[in-house]
């Protein structure tokens, strides 16, 4: 193998260890090679504090600046004709210093049936200086993933909203190995969402009840090479449910559930001999469609299996005022599909038209790379609206 590959594969398994917490023991799953993997495992990363805080429950939440990554539809029930913000995360501090994922995202509502929405997504792998031989000048490196979207949200009823979206996928990884040979990587993809919620009660103490479901990243495979076997990206279902219930004129109260599937290939494919060299030849060779519908009864043990690769998420959000607010939530995915397993906690702060969020990450074990993740988000409500429901 020459050295150009060696150094994107190594880059590409960086990219993936930042998603599937394969740097600690704890986060090994149980056989070494039922994890599901993809190529821009950063398009699954939280962007943003509120979701962050809440156990990265965000698909049936209510509606808020950053709905383009968890569910565009929810933008047809936002309270305010415009908003824009910004997220920023540090990642993996625990291992290294200068890794980060940048989030900025917007909205504008043209009537009250319609809104368009778009955001870009910036990931920063750092620094990375590479040598040939011990005695070369090294080459400094900055590889980087990024995505732009945009989305158009419709009403379709009084409490039912749909939404698309298109996204542009950018890979620069391997930044063309030592010698510049390995190429950038893109792709193309699109989100299907739907959202539903509905009042119950008294209007002094009202109760919502909503419901969202949201197909992500349905697009086009990705390859850094011309001689090699192109890759999923994260194609991924997303159903959740949300409670919030008005206590009294101060206080308020939500609850969410999320559950969460890859739609792509399980590593049915996959030999554990390391000379073999088509080790996911069988899962790579599919269609997109064809791994999407595969990918609900292809798991090497069955159904059981098939249900361990669903991570779930719960989140609560208390709001005091509608201007104080404290989350927490927790996050787990099966041991032999990952091991993540994490409490979250944050709060938010309304100052005028601006909104501050804060998220911190604490995992349930010892030594994992992602503990202490800090999420920082600022918004801003651009104006209220005067027609909408």
């Amino acid at each position: 193998m020459n050295i150009q590959k060696i150094i994107a594969r190594a880059l590409c398994a960086l990219a993936l260890c930042t998603l599937l917490n394969k740097a600690n023991a704890q986060g090994t799953s149980v056989t070494g090679a039922n994890y599901i993997s993809t190529a821009v495992p950063f398009l699954s990363i939280t962007p943003d504090s509120r979701a962050g805080a809440m156990g990265n429950t965000g698909v049936a939440t209510s509606p808020d600046h950053n709905s383009m990554f968890w569910n565009a539809a929810k933008y047809s029930f936002t309270k305010s004709e415009a908003g824009i913000s910004a997220s920023y995360t540090p990642w993996l501090r625990e291992i290294t210093d200068d890794m980060s994922l940048s989030y900025l995202s917007g909205y504008y509502s043209l009537d009250k049936y319609q809104t368009i929405a778009a955001s870009f997504r910036y990931f920063s792998l750092g620094d990375i200086f590479l040598q040939q031989q011990a005695d070369d000048i090294p080459i400094k490196k900055s590889p980087y993933e990024l995505s732009i979207d945009v989305a158009y949200s419709r009403l379709l009823g009084d409490n039912l909203s749909g939404a698309i979206a298109f996204r542009y996928i950018f890979s620069d990884i391997s930044q063309g190995g030592y010698d510049n040979l390995s190429k950038t990587a893109n792709a193309f993809a699109a989100d299907l969402s739907i959202y539903h919620r509905k009042e119950y009660g008294s209007s002094h103490n009202p109760s919502v009840w909503s419901w969202g479901v949201n197909v992500s990243n349905i697009g086009s495979k990705i390859s850094y090479s011309d001689d090699s076997e192109k890759e999923f990206i994260p194609t991924n279902l997303r159903i959740g449910s949300t409670y919030k219930h008005q206590i009294d004129q101060y206080n308020s109260i939500s609850v969410s559930l999320d559950m969460n599937k890859l739609l792509v290939p399980s590593s049915s494919g996959r030999k554990i001999d390391e000379n073999d060299d088509n080790l996911s030849s069988n899962k790579n060779d599919k269609s997109v469609m064809s791994g999407i519908f595969s990918s609900f009864s292809d798991a090497p043990n069955g159904m059981s299996e098939e249900f361990k690769e669903i991570t779930w998420s719960l989140g609560l959000e208390y709001w005091y005022q509608n201007q104080f607010a404290v989350r927490t939530g927790y996050f787990h995915e099966n041991e032999d599909k990952g091991n993540r397993k994490f409490y979250t906690a944050g709060v938010g702060v309304k100052l005028s038209m601006f909104d501050l969020d804060f998220s911190y990450l604490i995992p349930s074990s010892q030594n994992n790379p992602l503990q202490n993740t800090l999420r920082v988000s600022i918004s801003a409500n651009l104006d209220l609206k005067s027609n909408r429901r």
